[in-house]
C-alpha cells in the first residue's frame, strides 16, 4: 500500500522567502512511502528509483559477532523488513561478518559500502577487498567515507584521487550509486558543489539539529538537489561526560538508551526528508529501534515544540561553526 504524505499548510510563507527545511518537519510528499504488510516502512531514495526500509542496518551490528550471532542480526532485521545495509571496511571485522551473512538474501536488499581512501589506487584496492569480503559482484552504493576538511575534498577530487576510481567502477558496473559521508558542513557542501552525487549520508539529531546549528543547511541543500539523504545519529543524546568509564559498547557518544527517548530521537529525524535513519552499531540499541519501528510517525506540531526545547537544552556532538 502506497502512503504519500498530504502537503502541511500549518506554516504559510512566501516561496523562497525561508529556507524549506526551516519549516519543519519538512513537507514530505515529495516522498513516496509504502508500508507492506507487517514490515517497516521504505521510502525513496532521491532521484535513483530504489526504496529502502526507513532503519538501516549498520555493519558495526555484526563486528566481532561469532558468524552465527551474525546471521541471526541479519534474519532478523531482514524478518522486520530491513533491506538497507550498510558497512565500511573501518569496522574492524564487520565486512567479513556481514558478507556470508547476507548472502542469502542479497538479490533482494540494497548494500551500501564506504571507503576512507582518497586516492584512486587505495580507493580500487578497498573496493575490490570489500567486494570480495561481502561475497558479492557489485554495491549499490559506494560511498565517500567521513568526509571531514576541505583537504579531503580536494585530495578526493584531484588528478589520481580516489572520484577517479568511483567513476570507473560504476562503468563497470561494480557500483551502482555514488554517494558520501560527511562529518562536517563545510565538507558536505563542498562536496556537493564538486559532484551531483546520489546520495548523502549525515548526522540528522535534535541537539545537534537545534543547539548545534549543524545539519539543517546541509540537509536543505541535499533536498534541493533531490539526492537521497541518509540520516546518522538520531539516537545520540550527547558526548560523554568526562571521565565517563561505564561506556556503551560500539557507541563513541552518550546514545538514547530509554525506548521512549529513542523512539523521539528517530521521530525526529524521520520527519525530515530523509529516507533511512541508521541506528547504533549497538546491537542491543540496534534491536530497540526494531522494536520501535512500527511507532515511527511524523512528529505533531506540540511535538516539535517540545522537541526543541529539549533539543536547544543539550550539548550536540557536532556543531556549525566548529568551536
Amino acid at each position: 500500500m502506497t502512503v504519500v504524505m498530504k502537503r502541511r499548510n500549518f506554516i504559510k510563507t512566501t516561496a523562497g522567502a525561508v529556507p524549506l527545511l526551516s519549516l519543519f518537519p519538512a513537507d514530505l510528499a515529495g516522498m513516496i512511502r509504502e508500508t507492506p504488510p507487517g514490515k517497516i516502512e521504505r521510502r525513496s531514495l532521491g532521484k535513483t528509483g530504489e526504496k529502502l526500509s526507513m532503519l538501516g542496518f549498520g555493519g558495526i551490528v555484526v563486528m566481532d559477532a561469532t558468524p552465527q550471532q551474525a546471521s541471526s542480526r541479519v534474519s532478523e532485521a531482514i524478518d522486520y523488513g530491513i533491506n538497507y545495509f550498510d558497512v565500511a571496511p573501518s569496522y574492524g571485522d564487520a565486512e567479513i561478518k556481514l558478507g556470508p551473512a547476507l548472502q542469502p538474501y542479497r538479490k533482494d536488499v540494497f548494500l551500501a559500502c564506504k571507503t576512507t581512501e582518497r586516492s584512486k589506487d587505495g580507493a580500487r584496492k578497498e573496493l575490490e577487498q570489500s567486494l570480495k569480503r561481502l561475497k558479492t559482484d557489485h554495491l549499490d552504493l559506494y560511498q565517500l567515507h567521513a568526509v571531514t576538511t576541505l583537504d579531503d575534498v580536494k585530495q578526493i577530487f584531484a588528478p589520481g584521487g580516489a572520484m577517479e576510481t568511483f567513476l570507473a567502477a560504476r562503468n563497470e558496473g561494480k557500483v551502482r550509486f555514488l554517494g558520501f559521508s560527511a562529518h562536517s558542513v563545510e565538507a558536505a557542501n563542498a562536496l556537493m558543489d564538486q559532484y551531483d552525487f546520489d546520495t548523502i549520508l549525515f548526522p540528522v539529531n535534535y541537539t545537534t539539529w537545534y543547539a548545534g546549528n549543524f545539519g539543517p543547511q546541509v540537509l536543505e541543500r541535499a533536498h534541493s538537489k533531490q539526492m537521497g539523504i541518509l540520516a546518522l545519529k538520531a539516537m545520540a543524546k550527547s558526548p560523554y561526560p568526562e571521565g565517563t568509564t561505564n561506556k556503551v559498547p560500539k557507541c563513541w557518544y552518550q546514545p538514547l538508551t530509554d525506548p521512549e527517548e529513542a523512539l523521539m530521537g528517530l521521530r525526529f529525524t524521520l520527519s525530515h526528508p530523509v529516507t533511512a535513519a541508521l541506528p547504533p552499531g549497538n546491537e542491543d540499541l540496534f534491536k530497540m529501534a526494531l522494536e520501535l519501528s512500527s511507532r515511527i510517525k511524523p512528529l505533531s506540531a506540540e511535538e516539535i515544540k517540545m522537541m526543541k526545547e529539549k533539543g536547544k537544552a543539550g550539548t550536540p556532538i557536532f556543531q556549525y561553526p566548529m568551536a
